[in-house]
């Protein structure tokens, strides 16, 4: 497997702290939040009024990003450098030199936070998290072309540099795109896959003839949800540096926009915080804050994407029954040398948050396909 680079790990290479100047500023940007909607009329148009005049409430009042710091600080980290490009992982290594290597592969709008919950269950791996270029926890972008197939190389490079030359890699949203990147550019070193969404463009790529009903209904439901709840794709994807101007400026803009995302792609039942207890829901919203990289995380909206056709890597799918829009399994059979198949009767968009036993599972069963 070759040398990991251990001198590299440690407190050295986790992410500075941050400066007392910025969590200073938040906080009185959050004392100074100004409410712009009419209260009491919930959800339905976005961001519930009362909710989010709650949260900042505390968040300026009795948050403490220093607590989660330290424990975010202490992970095992490690610092690459490939091509010109320094990146920023979480990187276990199991006590077995000769165990399998896994990589996993955040979303939008998260970051290695995603994984927290299932980490503790793949000690017995070698496991490698990545920072993906442009969010939290990673170093500052510094130009744009940031695409999925861009972070791939990327990837490659960190798997590369800490010395692993074939891996099992998951990955789920931003994520999915990049794994198929990363499985089509190196088959060589990608041995199986794990994704917990099936990317949605696939199916509009099937012949209209050739569809079955299964795959119309789904093609006809992304559409609906496009219509109903895809204005925030539409904006990332066009004109990113407008919407950044907003976020990166107001905490209690950046809040509205991250939370209600996290409440309605969730199997929350409305209740934000029956998945995200507050205290971790504003860990994720504040790591964006203090790492400035809202912006930079609309950057593979915007870049145009390799396509990427069937893939003839040993593939496991794990379908959450409350993510966005969910793929027949027709669908993933099409593009993907289809497996393992699980349909889980709970969960959302952020599986390995929520359902921790259930992603994991989906993981090992990739695990075991690499041989």
């Amino acid at each position: 497997m070759g040398e990991r680079h251990a001198s590299m790990a440690g407190m050295t290479d986790a992410p500075a702290p941050v400066g007392p100047e910025i969590l200073d500023d938040l906080r009185r940007r959050l004392l100074a939040f100004r409410p712009v909607a009419l209260p009491g009329e919930g959800w339905e148009r976005g961001a519930d009024p009362d909710y989010l005049a709650e949260l900042v409430h505390y968040w300026a009042n009795s948050y403490d990003w220093r607590s989660h710091e330290d424990q975010i600080r202490a992970w095992p980290w490690v610092v690459t450098t490939a091509d010109g490009f320094t990146a920023r992982s979480v990187h276990h290594r199991s006590e077995d030199e000769a165990a399998p290597a896994v990589v996993l592969l955040h979303g939008w709008p998260d970051s290695i936070l995603r994984f927290e919950r299932v980490l503790p269950q793949l000690s017995d791996l070698h496991v490698v998290v990545p920072s993906l270029p442009g969010y939290p926890f990673s170093e500052r972008l510094t130009t744009t072309g940031m695409s999925t197939t861009a972070m791939a190389g990327v990837v490659a490079g960190v798997m590369a540099q800490l010395g692993y030359r074939r891996y099992i890699v998951s990955g789920g949203d931003i994520g999915s795109g990049i794994a198929e990147a990363l499985a089509a550019a190196h088959p060589d070193r990608v041995s199986a896959l794990h994704l917990t969404d099936v990317p949605y463009h696939h199916a509009l790529s099937i012949e209209d003839d050739d569809l079955t009903e299964a795959e119309r209904a789904y093609l006809a439901a992304g559409q609906y949800w496009q219509r109903t709840e895809g204005g925030y794709l539409h904006e990332q994807a066009t004109k990113p540096h407008t919407l950044a101007v907003g976020l990166g400026d107001s905490p209690a803009g950046l809040a509205a926009w991250i939370v209600e995302k996290l409440r309605g792609w969730s199997d929350c039942g409305g209740d934000v915080e029956s998945v995200f207890p507050r205290e971790d829901l504003l860990t994720w919203v504040t790591a964006y804050w203090v790492t400035g990289t809202i912006g930079t995380s609309f950057s593979p909206y915007f870049e145009r994407r390799a396509p990427v056709g069937r893939l003839e890597v040993p593939t496991a799918v794990s379908i959450f029954p409350h993510d966005l829009v969910r793929a027949p399994r027709s669908v993933a059979e099409r593009f993907f040398d289809l497996r393992y198949w699980a349909e889980n009767s709970e969960g959302g968009h952020f599986g390995a948050w929520e359902c921790p036993d259930a992603f994991a599972a989906g993981l090992r069963a990739a695990v075991a396909m690499a041989g």
